[in-house]
């Protein structure tokens, strides 16, 4: 007799997908664990043997949202190519990102009102942004010294790229008619980087 496979992923999956759609449907308030327990069909005790509360299961949402833009992330440090070419990868790789994360939206920016009056939201941010940093500000760095971009302070130019990604999908919630992610996230990091330009 074969051993059972193991399901643990898959079950975590399973209720991070109901927990997500249920987040997106009613907020992190409103919602309810037994809310978790019918749209994953499973039961209370297989949701409680996975996550303890739902700080637990919205923390887990969180580093999953992130999991795969770090990982790609991290690769571009010791990429082939320009500084440049490296970074416009990137942002094609977070605009595929953004295209099918626009539908949770409302479920990021609940993330950020909880950072607010949550400090395990808030040192989550913090682990996110140090991460983005500790990859971004060694990059254009190197297209600094490599005399592709001209000498400038490479953390402000790392914030600038943040704040075009994160500014541009707020104006997006603001008013949907007025602004296209894909669109103006990479037309604004065209305008940084040419800015950037040596």
């Amino acid at each position: 007799m074969s051993p059972r496979p193991d399901v643990s992923e898959e079950r975590k999956d399973q209720i991070l997908d109901a927990a997500t759609d249920v987040f997106a449907d009613k907020g992190f308030s409103e919602a309810r664990m037994d809310d978790i327990v019918k749209e994953s069909g499973l039961s209370k005790g297989t949701l409680y043997w996975y996550f303890k509360s739902k700080d637990e299961i919205i923390l887990s949402i969180f580093d999953r949202m992130f999991t795969r833009e770090f990982q790609e992330l991290a690769k571009l440090v010791d990429m082939p190519g320009t500084a440049t070419a490296r970074l416009m990868h990137f942002t094609d790789l977070a605009i595929e990102d953004v295209r099918h994360m626009l539908r949770l939206m409302p479920l990021a920016y609940e993330f950020l009102a909880l950072a607010f009056r949550r400090k395990f939201v808030q040192d989550a941010f913090k682990i996110y942004i140090n991460k983005y940093m500790d990859v971004l500000v060694p990059l254009i760095q190197q297209g600094i010294e490599a005399g592709e971009f001209r000498p400038l302070d490479a953390h402000t130019a790392a914030v600038t790229s943040g704040a075009i990604f994160e500014g541009t999908i707020l104006l997006w919630v603001y008013d949907n008619t007025l602004v296209d992610p894909e669109k103006h996230i990479r037309e604004g990091m065209i305008l940084l980087l040419d800015g950037l330009k040596a």
